[in-house]
């Protein structure tokens, strides 16, 4: 079985947790591990950072002796959709999804695209969110700005 983790070009905190997450669950349940690579558009996504991100998340997994794989969906299509078919199609044991902040209303809620995972998988999910959220870095760099 596999453990299912999305990712996309920003490699948020919150992507950055949930792929430790996964890397985790993978390694305690001694399963690989699927990583899918998402860029909101295909035309205007950096190709250095796709690859950054990549090298940066398979790096990490190997450090943990977790055997993982890259997928890259067509960016045209519903990211959730093509998510929860390819977990399907591999019979994940585990979806794990990050969890943001969202400074504009204060309160903590799930992003539109983990809400969407959550409410439509067929299988366990896993919500994780960052050890800092970004209202706490805001705070940081208030303190340190003089």
């Amino acid at each position: 079985m596999t453990v299912a983790v999305c990712i996309d070009h920003n490699f948020t905190p919150a992507g950055e947790a949930s792929l430790t997450a996964a890397i985790e669950e993978a390694s305690s349940r001694a399963e690989d591990l699927m990583i899918v690579y998402f860029s909101r558009d295909g035309a205007s996504t950096d190709n250095d950072r796709r690859e950054e991100v990549l090298e940066q998340a398979s790096r990490l997994a190997s450090d943990a002796g977790v055997s993982a794989s890259v997928l890259q969906p067509d960016p045209r299509r519903d990211l959730v959709t093509e998510f929860l078919h390819l977990a399907r199609e591999i019979d994940a044991s585990l979806i794990v999804v990050g969890m943001r902040q969202r400074i504009d209303v204060g309160n903590f809620i799930l992003s539109n695209h983990s809400l969407r995972i959550l409410l439509q998988a067929d299988r366990p999910v896993l919500a994780v969110k960052s050890a800092q959220s970004p209202l706490s870095s805001v705070k940081q760099r208030r303190v340190q700005d003089p």
